[in-house]
Protein backbone atom coordinates (compact mmCIF):
# COMPACT_ATOMS: atom_id res chain seq x y z
CA UNK A 1 0.00 0.00 0.00
CA UNK A 2 0.84 3.78 -0.74
CA UNK A 3 0.21 7.03 0.02
CA UNK A 4 1.54 9.98 -2.25
CA UNK A 5 1.68 13.53 -2.24
CA UNK A 6 1.07 13.89 1.31
CA UNK A 7 2.69 16.51 3.89
CA UNK A 8 4.51 13.45 5.54
CA UNK A 9 4.75 14.45 9.34
CA UNK A 10 6.62 11.37 11.43
CA UNK A 11 7.29 12.77 14.99
CA UNK A 12 11.01 11.24 14.34
CA UNK A 13 12.97 13.00 11.36
CA UNK A 14 11.79 15.92 9.62
CA UNK A 15 8.73 16.99 8.08
CA UNK A 16 8.31 16.17 4.62
CA UNK A 17 6.37 19.07 2.12
CA UNK A 18 5.54 16.47 -0.46
CA UNK A 19 5.76 13.03 0.36
CA UNK A 20 5.10 9.14 -0.03
CA UNK A 21 4.41 6.27 2.56
CA UNK A 22 4.45 2.80 2.07
CA UNK A 23 3.52 -0.33 4.36
CA UNK A 24 3.19 -4.12 3.73
CA UNK A 25 1.98 -6.77 5.97
CA UNK A 26 1.11 -3.83 8.51
CA UNK A 27 4.47 -2.70 8.86
CA UNK A 28 6.19 0.67 7.37
CA UNK A 29 8.19 -0.11 4.77
CA UNK A 30 9.27 3.39 3.31
CA UNK A 31 8.82 6.99 3.50
CA UNK A 32 10.39 9.58 1.81
CA UNK A 33 10.41 12.64 -0.97
CA UNK A 34 7.93 12.03 -3.86
CA UNK A 35 10.83 12.30 -6.01
CA UNK A 36 11.43 8.97 -4.53
CA UNK A 37 8.09 7.24 -4.62
CA UNK A 38 8.16 3.98 -6.03
CA UNK A 39 5.37 3.28 -9.13
CA UNK A 40 2.21 1.60 -8.42
CA UNK A 41 -1.55 2.14 -7.42
CA UNK A 42 -1.48 4.79 -4.77
CA UNK A 43 -4.06 6.76 -2.52
CA UNK A 44 -3.29 10.92 -3.28
CA UNK A 45 -2.92 12.47 -0.36
CA UNK A 46 -3.83 15.94 -2.15
CA UNK A 47 -1.50 17.60 -0.19
CA UNK A 48 -2.82 16.52 3.16
CA UNK A 49 -1.05 15.79 6.41
CA UNK A 50 -0.36 12.44 6.74
CA UNK A 51 0.76 11.83 10.54
CA UNK A 52 1.30 8.74 12.69
CA UNK A 53 -2.31 7.40 14.89
CA UNK A 54 -3.58 9.39 17.51
CA UNK A 55 -2.13 7.47 21.03
CA UNK A 56 -3.86 8.28 24.54
CA UNK A 57 -1.92 7.19 27.31
CA UNK A 58 -4.68 7.40 29.79
CA UNK A 59 -8.49 5.68 29.03
CA UNK A 60 -11.10 3.82 30.52
CA UNK A 61 -12.43 2.90 26.78
CA UNK A 62 -15.15 -0.18 26.80
CA UNK A 63 -15.32 -0.19 30.56
CA UNK A 64 -18.34 2.24 31.20
CA UNK A 65 -20.71 2.20 28.01
CA UNK A 66 -22.25 4.96 26.22
CA UNK A 67 -25.90 5.29 27.23
CA UNK A 68 -25.67 2.73 30.06
CA UNK A 69 -25.98 2.32 33.82
CA UNK A 70 -24.19 -0.40 36.06
CA UNK A 71 -25.15 -3.09 33.48
CA UNK A 72 -22.17 -0.98 31.16
CA UNK A 73 -20.36 0.21 34.29
CA UNK A 74 -17.58 -2.47 34.60
CA UNK A 75 -14.50 0.27 35.47
CA UNK A 76 -14.53 -0.09 39.48
CA UNK A 77 -14.77 -3.07 41.63
CA UNK A 78 -15.21 -1.13 44.81
CA UNK A 79 -16.51 -4.26 46.79
CA UNK A 80 -12.97 -4.19 48.05
CA UNK A 81 -9.88 -1.69 47.64
CA UNK A 82 -6.68 -3.78 46.86
CA UNK A 83 -7.35 -5.49 43.35
CA UNK A 84 -4.26 -5.45 41.46
CA UNK A 85 -5.32 -9.15 40.01
CA UNK A 86 -7.71 -7.49 37.65
CA UNK A 87 -7.18 -7.93 34.24
CA UNK A 88 -8.62 -4.67 32.55
CA UNK A 89 -9.10 -6.77 29.40
CA UNK A 90 -11.70 -9.09 30.98
CA UNK A 91 -14.06 -5.59 30.91
CA UNK A 92 -13.49 -4.15 27.80
CA UNK A 93 -16.31 -4.01 25.49
CA UNK A 94 -14.79 -3.73 22.15
CA UNK A 95 -18.35 -3.52 20.23
CA UNK A 96 -18.97 -0.23 22.42
CA UNK A 97 -19.59 2.03 19.91
CA UNK A 98 -16.89 4.91 21.32
CA UNK A 99 -14.10 2.09 19.69
CA UNK A 100 -15.64 3.47 16.18
CA UNK A 101 -16.06 6.58 16.81
CA UNK A 102 -12.02 7.07 18.48
CA UNK A 103 -10.81 5.10 15.07
CA UNK A 104 -12.57 7.32 12.98
CA UNK A 105 -10.94 10.66 14.77
CA UNK A 106 -7.60 9.34 14.26
CA UNK A 107 -6.90 7.30 17.68
CA UNK A 108 -5.20 4.26 16.55
CA UNK A 109 -3.62 2.99 20.24
CA UNK A 110 -4.83 4.02 23.73
CA UNK A 111 -4.23 2.43 27.35
CA UNK A 112 -7.06 1.28 29.14
CA UNK A 113 -6.70 1.71 33.13
CA UNK A 114 -9.54 0.57 35.51
CA UNK A 115 -11.47 3.07 37.50
CA UNK A 116 -10.10 4.83 40.35
CA UNK A 117 -11.94 3.99 43.35
CA UNK A 118 -9.19 1.35 44.34
CA UNK A 119 -5.95 2.61 45.60
CA UNK A 120 -4.34 -0.42 43.78
CA UNK A 121 -6.76 -0.61 41.12
CA UNK A 122 -5.70 -4.14 38.57
CA UNK A 123 -3.29 -4.10 35.45
CA UNK A 124 -3.62 -1.86 32.33
CA UNK A 125 -3.10 -2.68 28.65
CA UNK A 126 -2.64 -0.67 25.75
CA UNK A 127 -4.91 -1.85 22.22
CA UNK A 128 -5.69 -0.97 19.24
CA UNK A 129 -8.67 0.61 18.75
CA UNK A 130 -9.72 -1.99 16.20
CA UNK A 131 -11.25 -5.27 16.29
CA UNK A 132 -13.97 -7.21 17.95
CA UNK A 133 -11.97 -9.81 20.22
CA UNK A 134 -9.96 -7.86 22.45
CA UNK A 135 -6.73 -10.39 22.21
CA UNK A 136 -6.81 -9.94 18.87
CA UNK A 137 -6.28 -6.08 19.91
CA UNK A 138 -3.56 -6.13 22.13
CA UNK A 139 -0.60 -4.12 21.88
CA UNK A 140 1.11 -4.81 25.30
CA UNK A 141 -0.83 -6.07 28.41
CA UNK A 142 -0.49 -5.73 30.92
CA UNK A 143 1.71 -2.56 30.36
CA UNK A 144 1.27 -1.07 33.90
CA UNK A 145 -0.69 -1.29 37.49
CA UNK A 146 -3.10 1.06 38.39
CA UNK A 147 -2.77 2.71 41.41
CA UNK A 148 -4.95 5.80 42.90
CA UNK A 149 -4.20 8.34 45.42
CA UNK A 150 -6.36 11.55 46.40
CA UNK A 151 -10.32 12.31 46.64
CA UNK A 152 -11.46 9.11 44.74
CA UNK A 153 -10.55 6.16 47.34
CA UNK A 154 -11.81 8.55 49.95
CA UNK A 155 -15.06 9.22 48.26
CA UNK A 156 -15.71 5.57 47.04
CA UNK A 157 -15.03 3.97 50.78
CA UNK A 158 -15.94 6.99 53.43
CA UNK A 159 -19.89 6.11 51.31
CA UNK A 160 -19.68 2.49 52.61
CA UNK A 161 -17.90 3.35 55.95
CA UNK A 162 -14.93 1.32 55.27
CA UNK A 163 -11.04 2.16 54.60
CA UNK A 164 -9.31 4.14 53.26
CA UNK A 165 -10.95 7.26 54.27
CA UNK A 166 -8.33 9.40 54.78
CA UNK A 167 -5.37 9.84 52.52
CA UNK A 168 -3.24 8.23 55.33
CA UNK A 169 -4.74 5.56 54.92
CA UNK A 170 -4.78 5.47 51.36
CA UNK A 171 -1.16 5.15 51.43
CA UNK A 172 -0.43 2.73 53.90
CA UNK A 173 -2.54 0.33 52.12
CA UNK A 174 -0.47 0.75 49.13
CA UNK A 175 2.66 0.34 51.14
CA UNK A 176 1.16 -2.35 53.02
CA UNK A 177 0.49 -4.40 49.69
CA UNK A 178 3.69 -4.18 47.98
CA UNK A 179 5.73 -4.82 51.31
CA UNK A 180 3.85 -7.93 51.03
CA UNK A 181 4.53 -8.75 47.60
CA UNK A 182 8.50 -8.63 48.50
CA UNK A 183 7.78 -10.93 51.34
CA UNK A 184 6.28 -13.43 48.59
CA UNK A 185 8.50 -12.63 46.04
CA UNK A 186 11.66 -13.32 48.57
CA UNK A 187 10.21 -16.48 49.59
CA UNK A 188 9.61 -17.95 46.51
CA UNK A 189 13.50 -16.83 45.34
CA UNK A 190 14.44 -18.89 48.25
CA UNK A 191 12.36 -21.52 48.20
CA UNK A 192 14.72 -24.51 48.60
CA UNK A 193 12.37 -26.91 46.95
CA UNK A 194 8.53 -26.67 45.20
CA UNK A 195 7.70 -27.96 48.93
CA UNK A 196 8.66 -24.51 50.47
CA UNK A 197 7.28 -22.25 47.44
CA UNK A 198 4.47 -19.72 48.88
CA UNK A 199 0.79 -21.01 48.08
CA UNK A 200 -0.62 -19.14 44.87
CA UNK A 201 -1.81 -15.42 45.79
CA UNK A 202 -2.94 -14.21 42.51
CA UNK A 203 -2.79 -10.60 44.33
CA UNK A 204 1.26 -10.94 44.98
CA UNK A 205 1.78 -12.26 41.72
CA UNK A 206 0.02 -9.34 39.59
CA UNK A 207 2.55 -7.19 41.19
CA UNK A 208 6.12 -9.07 41.04
CA UNK A 209 6.32 -7.32 37.62
CA UNK A 210 5.66 -4.06 39.14
CA UNK A 211 8.47 -4.47 42.09
CA UNK A 212 10.97 -5.86 39.36
CA UNK A 213 10.51 -2.74 36.97
CA UNK A 214 8.92 -4.75 33.92
CA UNK A 215 5.66 -3.09 34.58
CA UNK A 216 5.01 0.47 35.11
CA UNK A 217 3.14 2.06 37.64
CA UNK A 218 0.25 4.73 37.16
CA UNK A 219 -0.42 6.57 39.80
CA UNK A 220 -3.86 8.56 39.64
CA UNK A 221 -2.89 11.85 41.46
CA UNK A 222 -4.56 15.23 40.94
CA UNK A 223 -3.44 17.81 43.81
CA UNK A 224 0.51 18.38 44.68
CA UNK A 225 0.75 16.38 47.64
CA UNK A 226 -0.74 13.57 45.74
CA UNK A 227 1.94 13.42 43.47
CA UNK A 228 4.60 13.46 45.63
CA UNK A 229 3.01 10.32 47.96
CA UNK A 230 3.17 8.81 44.49
CA UNK A 231 6.84 9.30 44.01
CA UNK A 232 7.49 8.87 47.71
CA UNK A 233 6.21 5.60 47.46
CA UNK A 234 7.92 4.69 44.19
CA UNK A 235 11.01 5.48 45.48
CA UNK A 236 10.43 3.23 48.63
CA UNK A 237 9.48 0.32 46.59
CA UNK A 238 12.00 1.23 43.25
CA UNK A 239 8.69 1.28 40.75
CA UNK A 240 8.52 3.14 37.47
CA UNK A 241 6.12 5.61 38.11
CA UNK A 242 3.87 7.64 35.72
CA UNK A 243 1.99 10.32 36.97
CA UNK A 244 -1.97 10.44 35.64
CA UNK A 245 -3.97 13.53 35.41
CA UNK A 246 -1.63 15.79 37.67
CA UNK A 247 -3.59 18.32 37.65
CA UNK A 248 -1.31 21.05 39.65
CA UNK A 249 1.80 19.72 38.15
CA UNK A 250 2.14 22.68 36.67
CA UNK A 251 2.63 24.42 39.81
CA UNK A 252 5.57 21.88 41.29
CA UNK A 253 6.57 21.48 37.47
CA UNK A 254 10.08 22.61 38.31
CA UNK A 255 10.35 20.13 41.19
CA UNK A 256 8.80 17.28 39.00
CA UNK A 257 11.25 18.20 36.05
CA UNK A 258 14.21 17.36 39.14
CA UNK A 259 12.48 14.15 39.59
CA UNK A 260 12.42 12.94 35.73
CA UNK A 261 8.34 11.75 36.18
CA UNK A 262 6.31 11.83 32.82
CA UNK A 263 2.81 13.38 33.35
CA UNK A 264 -0.45 12.26 31.41
CA UNK A 265 -1.87 16.03 31.84
CA UNK A 266 -5.56 16.05 31.24
CA UNK A 267 -8.38 16.12 30.97
CA UNK A 268 -8.65 19.45 30.78
CA UNK A 269 -11.98 19.69 28.43
CA UNK A 270 -14.19 19.59 31.47
CA UNK A 271 -15.69 20.76 34.20
CA UNK A 272 -13.88 21.12 37.51
CA UNK A 273 -16.35 18.81 39.27
CA UNK A 274 -14.38 17.94 42.05
CA UNK A 275 -12.32 20.27 44.75
CA UNK A 276 -9.45 18.57 43.97
CA UNK A 277 -9.75 19.97 40.66
CA UNK A 278 -9.53 23.44 41.79
CA UNK A 279 -6.07 24.55 39.51
CA UNK A 280 -7.56 22.45 35.96
CA UNK A 281 -6.14 24.51 33.23
CA UNK A 282 -5.47 23.38 29.51
CA UNK A 283 -2.15 25.66 29.72
CA UNK A 284 -0.70 23.02 31.84
CA UNK A 285 0.63 21.04 29.01
CA UNK A 286 2.59 23.92 27.84
CA UNK A 287 3.65 24.90 31.14
CA UNK A 288 5.15 21.06 32.26
CA UNK A 289 6.67 20.76 28.59
CA UNK A 290 8.56 23.85 28.92
CA UNK A 291 9.84 22.82 31.74
CA UNK A 292 11.61 19.83 30.51
CA UNK A 293 8.97 17.18 31.44
CA UNK A 294 7.98 14.39 29.53
CA UNK A 295 4.10 15.33 28.75
CA UNK A 296 1.63 13.45 26.91
CA UNK A 297 -1.93 14.48 26.43
CA UNK A 298 -4.88 12.49 27.82
CA UNK A 299 -8.65 12.38 27.14
CA UNK A 300 -9.51 10.02 30.54
CA UNK A 301 -12.42 9.21 28.24
CA UNK A 302 -15.17 9.08 28.94
CA UNK A 303 -14.54 11.74 30.52
CA UNK A 304 -13.36 13.52 27.54
CA UNK A 305 -14.83 11.09 24.58
CA UNK A 306 -12.08 9.85 22.44
CA UNK A 307 -13.82 11.41 19.49
CA UNK A 308 -12.54 15.04 20.63
CA UNK A 309 -8.90 13.58 21.46
CA UNK A 310 -7.13 16.13 18.92
CA UNK A 311 -9.45 18.94 19.94
CA UNK A 312 -7.76 18.27 23.18
CA UNK A 313 -4.07 19.20 21.11
CA UNK A 314 -6.13 22.59 19.71
CA UNK A 315 -6.92 23.61 23.23
CA UNK A 316 -3.91 22.92 24.59
CA UNK A 317 -2.14 25.04 21.60
CA UNK A 318 -4.59 27.91 22.38
CA UNK A 319 -3.54 28.16 25.60
CA UNK A 320 0.40 28.61 24.64
CA UNK A 321 1.59 24.93 23.83
CA UNK A 322 3.62 24.83 20.22
CA UNK A 323 2.03 23.30 18.00
CA UNK A 324 4.77 20.29 16.99
CA UNK A 325 4.78 19.93 21.00
CA UNK A 326 1.12 18.79 20.79
CA UNK A 327 1.23 17.11 18.09
CA UNK A 328 4.34 14.84 20.11
CA UNK A 329 1.39 15.11 22.98
CA UNK A 330 -0.81 12.67 21.23
CA UNK A 331 1.62 10.68 19.22
CA UNK A 332 5.38 9.82 20.07
CA UNK A 333 5.19 11.37 23.57
CA UNK A 334 2.59 8.37 25.45
CA UNK A 335 3.89 6.19 23.23
CA UNK A 336 7.49 6.70 24.79
CA UNK A 337 5.98 7.08 27.98
CA UNK A 338 3.92 3.68 28.24
CA UNK A 339 6.95 1.91 26.61
CA UNK A 340 5.09 1.22 23.04
CA UNK A 341 7.28 3.66 20.78
CA UNK A 342 9.09 0.60 19.57
CA UNK A 343 5.34 0.11 17.65
CA UNK A 344 3.26 3.18 17.45
CA UNK A 345 3.76 7.15 17.76
CA UNK A 346 5.32 8.17 14.59
CA UNK A 347 5.85 7.06 11.04
CA UNK A 348 8.93 4.86 11.21
CA UNK A 349 10.24 2.06 9.03
CA UNK A 350 9.52 -1.18 10.93
CA UNK A 351 6.64 0.29 13.07
CA UNK A 352 2.92 -0.39 12.65
CA UNK A 353 1.54 1.39 9.52
CA UNK A 354 -1.30 3.21 11.88
CA UNK A 355 -1.83 6.34 9.90
CA UNK A 356 -4.40 9.20 9.35
CA UNK A 357 -4.43 11.72 6.85
CA UNK A 358 -6.29 14.84 7.54
CA UNK A 359 -7.28 17.56 4.86
CA UNK A 360 -5.51 20.66 6.39
CA UNK A 361 -3.43 22.14 9.30
CA UNK A 362 -4.72 19.98 12.33
CA UNK A 363 -4.84 23.17 14.32
CA UNK A 364 -7.29 24.35 11.96
CA UNK A 365 -11.19 24.26 13.16
CA UNK A 366 -12.56 23.34 9.54
CA UNK A 367 -9.67 20.28 8.73
CA UNK A 368 -11.48 17.00 9.35
CA UNK A 369 -9.46 13.14 8.99
CA UNK A 370 -9.91 11.94 5.73
CA UNK A 371 -8.70 8.74 5.76
CA UNK A 372 -7.42 6.36 8.70
CA UNK A 373 -5.18 3.04 8.54
CA UNK A 374 -5.02 0.60 11.52
CA UNK A 375 -2.10 -1.68 11.27
CA UNK A 376 -2.36 -1.06 7.09
CA UNK A 377 -5.94 -2.01 6.80
CA UNK A 378 -8.18 1.16 5.77
CA UNK A 379 -10.76 1.97 8.61
CA UNK A 380 -11.87 5.61 7.31
CA UNK A 381 -11.54 6.74 3.65
CA UNK A 382 -13.13 9.58 2.51
CA UNK A 383 -13.40 10.72 -0.71
CA UNK A 384 -10.19 9.27 -1.56
CA UNK A 385 -9.94 6.79 -4.54
CA UNK A 386 -7.12 3.85 -4.52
Amino acid sequence: MLICNGKIVPMEGEIIENGFISWENGKITAIGSMKNAPAGAYLDARGGWVLPGLVDAHTHLGLFEDSLGFEGEDGNEDTEPITPQLRVIDGINPMERSFAEAREAGVTCCIVSPGSCNPIAGQIAAIKTVGRRIDDMIVKEPCAMKFALGENPKSCYNDKDEAPVTRMATAALIRETLHKAQEYARHKATADDPGDTPEYDAKMEALLPVLDGTCQAHFHAHRADDIFTALRIAKEFSLKPVILHGTEAHLVADILAEEGVPICSGPFLTDRSKPELTNLTEQAPALLTKAGIPTAIITDHPETPLKHFMRCAVAAVQAGMEPMDALRAVTIVPAEITGLADRVGSLKVGKDADILIMDGDPFDYRTKVKAVFINGTPIKQEDFDI
